[in-house]
């Protein structure tokens, strides 16, 4: 088993799937981020393009074929511990569909409003805005060895989040 040395960083798709102002969030089974409400995606396989990922992780978890998404922006996570990640965010807009079932936990409709009454990692909020005043982004955010968030940037415009 090839075992990454401790702070790498592993490339990574999250794939957000949205209907007007609903976003169609797994609350996962498992860790990272068990219990929380998050897009679909992970890990890219070897010799995958971030997009041949967000498509394959789209169909796998949800069992929708997609067969384009749009590029939206980069979230660079880094931790003092193993966990640290460059996910590729890519979105498509789909019908709000029946969520189906899904082997990685219960996939959900959740409206932007509501985003803050359900647990999701604090990076994410930041992300679905974004979305949805259709503005591209380079997010980076720090957290300390309990993963706590302790800031988070914007580079494109040189921005504070937290």
């Amino acid at each position: 088993m090839n075992q990454f040395p401790t702070g790498l960083k592993k490339a990574a798709t999250l794939c957000i799937l949205k209907n007007e102002d609903s976003f169609l969030l797994l609350k996962r089974f498992k860790e990272p981020n068990k219990d929380m409400y998050t897009p679909l995606g992970g890990k890219l396989d070897p010799y995958e393009s971030p997009l041949q990922s967000a498509l394959r992780e789209t169909w796998e978890e949800a069992g929708i074929k997609l067969d384009r998404m749009q590029f939206c922006g980069i979230l660079t996570e880094t931790s003092p511990l193993s966990y640290n990640w460059i996910n590729y965010v890519y979105l498509a807009e789909i019908a709000k569909i029946s969520p189906p079932i899904c082997s990685e936990g219960i996939l959900e409709w959740v409206h932007f409003n509501d985003l803050l009454k359900v647990p999701t990692p604090k990076t994410d909020w930041h992300i679905y805005e974004m979305i949805l005043k259709g503005k591209k982004f380079v997010l980076t955010a720090e957290f300390d060895d309990n993963l706590e968030l302790i800031q988070m940037h914007e580079e494109l415009e040189g921005l504070p989040l937290i």
